[in-house]
C-alpha cells in the first residue's frame, strides 16, 4: 500500500507544472514469473513476483522532423517498484528514460526505457550468499512495455492493458551477475492533463529521394569488469573499434567492421585457471587479445540512437571464456558535429560482459 500512496502523490505532484505541454502519466499494477534464462537462478523462482511501474509522458506533435518520422510518439521517464517474493532477491527499484511508439490507430502503445535500479538485497557472501542474480547495490535496468491503450474515456481518465517485460543486471561490473528478466501482465490507468485542449498533429511530409556516402568511424570503448568468478575483483579493459557506416535513409544506417579487444579480466581468469584447475589444460600463457568483425545497425532519432551490433570473435586463442559470438546493444548521442558518445552491453546470449563507454569520431 505504501508504494501505491508514494506513486499517486507523485501523479498529484506533477499536475500542477503539466499545462504549458501535453503530458499525459500512466500508473500500472504488474504480476508476473521470473524467466529462467539460466539454470543457476532457479533457486531464486519461488513465487510470482509483482508490482507497480508509473510513466510520465511527453506527446509530441511534429514540431522536429524525427517526431514525424516516428509516428508521433511519446517521450519522458519512468518509475518501479517490484517485489520478487523470494527473501533472497528482496526488492529492486528503479528510474528510467523511456521512448514510446504508437501502432495500430494510437491504440498499442510500444515502450522501451533504460535506466538504473537499486535492489535491498544484494549478494553478500556470509548474509546472502544465494543471490547469485545481483552482485552489487546498483543496477542496470531495461523496460519494455506493449499495451493497448485507451485514452479520455471519462474526462482526462483511461485504460491502458498489456505485457511488460523488466531485466535487471549489472553487467558483470561485480560478480555474481546471473540477471534477472521478469514477464508479467499488467494493467492500470492513464491521465491526460490536456484533455480539454487536444492539439492537431504537423503533417508528415512526403518521401523524398536519400542518397549518404559512406562513412568511417573510429571508437575507443573502456570500462570496468570481472572474471565472471564470485568475489572476483573489477579489471579495466579497452576495444578499439574501426567500422563503415552507410545511411539508408534519416532512421537507418548499417554499420560493418572489426575490433581489438584487449581485457584484464581474460588475463586474470587465463591466470586463476592454470593455478585452480592445472588438469584443464590452461597454461596461464595463452594470449587473453581478441580480434572480432561484426555487423549492426543504428537507429536515429535526432542526436539520439540505438545502436546493436552482432559479432564473431575471428581470433581467440583462448576460447574457455565466453562463446565466439557476440552482441552490442545500447545508446549513442552526437556530442558536436561528428564526434560522439554511448553506452553500450557486450553479451554472449544472455551473459553480459560489460558495459562499454565509448568515444567515436566520424570521418
Amino acid at each position: 500500500m505504501r508504494q501505491f500512496l508514494l506513486l499517486l502523490f507523485l501523479c498529484l505532484s506533477i499536475r500542477g507544472f503539466s499545462q504549458e505541454k501535453h503530458y499525459t502519466v500512466e500508473a500500472n499494477y504488474f504480476y508476473g514469473s521470473i524467466w529462467e534464462h539460466n539454470p543457476n537462478i532457479s533457486h531464486l523462482i519461488t513465487e510470482h513476483p509483482h508490482g507497480m511501474l508509473l510513466h510520465f509522458n511527453r506527446k509530441t506533435y511534429g514540431d522536429q522532423p524525427w517526431e514525424r518520422r516516428y509516428n508521433y510518439p511519446n517521450v519522458g521517464f519512468s518509475l518501479s517498484y517490484q517485489d520478487f517474493k523470494n527473501e533472497h532477491l528482496g526488492e529492486n527499484f528503479g528510474a528510467y528514460a523511456h521512448l514510446g511508439f504508437y501502432i495500430l490507430n494510437r491504440h498499442l502503445l510500444l515502450k522501451v526505457g533504460q535506466g538504473l535500479a537499486v535492489t535491498t538485497n544484494p549478494y553478500h557472501p556470509d548474509d546472502n550468499y544465494r543471490n547469485n542474480a545481483y552482485g552489487s547495490r546498483l543496477l542496470s535496468s531495461t523496460i519494455f512495455t506493449g499495451n493497448f491503450q485507451f485514452e479520455n474515456l471519462i474526462g482526462g481518465v483511461g485504460f491502458q492493458t498489456g505485457l511488460s517485460l523488466i531485466h535487471y543486471s549489472n553487467a558483470d561490473f561485480k560478480s555474481p551477475n546471473s540477471s534477472t528478466n521478469t514477464i508479467a501482465w499488467s494493467a492500470g490507468l492513464n491521465y491526460d492533463f490536456n484533455h480539454a485542449s487536444q492539439r492537431e498533429f504537423i503533417e508528415k511530409e512526403p518521401k523524398m529521394p536519400f542518397s549518404a556516402p559512406i562513412r568511417y568511424n573510429l571508437v575507443l570503448r573502456g570500462g570496468v569488469n570481472t572474471t565472471g568468478v564470485i568475489g572476483s575483483e573489477s579489471y579495466p579493459f579497452l576495444t578499439i573499434s574501426a567500422y563503415a557506416d552507410k545511411s539508408l535513409n534519416h532512421k537507418s544506417t548499417l554499420h560493418a567492421g572489426a575490433e581489438l579487444f584487449l581485457s584484464r579480466a581474460l588475463e586474470e581468469y587465463i591466470y586463476f585457471y592454470s593455478v585452480a584447475f592445472p588438469l584443464v589444460g590452461t597454461t596461464g600463457d595463452e594470449d587473453a587479445k581478441r580480434v572480432g568483425v561484426f555487423v549492426g545497425h543504428q537507429l536515429t532519432f535526432r542526436k539520439l540512437s540505438f545502436i546493436t551490433h552482432l559479432g564473431y570473435y575471428a581470433y581467440y586463442p583462448y576460447d574457455h571464456y565466453v562463446d565466439r559470438i557476440y552482441n552490442r546493444i545500447g545508446l549513442q548521442r552526437e556530442i558536436y558535429k561528428d564526434l560522439f558518445g554511448s553506452v553500450t552491453v557486450r553479451s554472449h546470449g544472455a551473459n553480459a560482459e560489460a558495459v562499454e563507454f565509448s568515444i567515436g569520431y566520424r570521418l
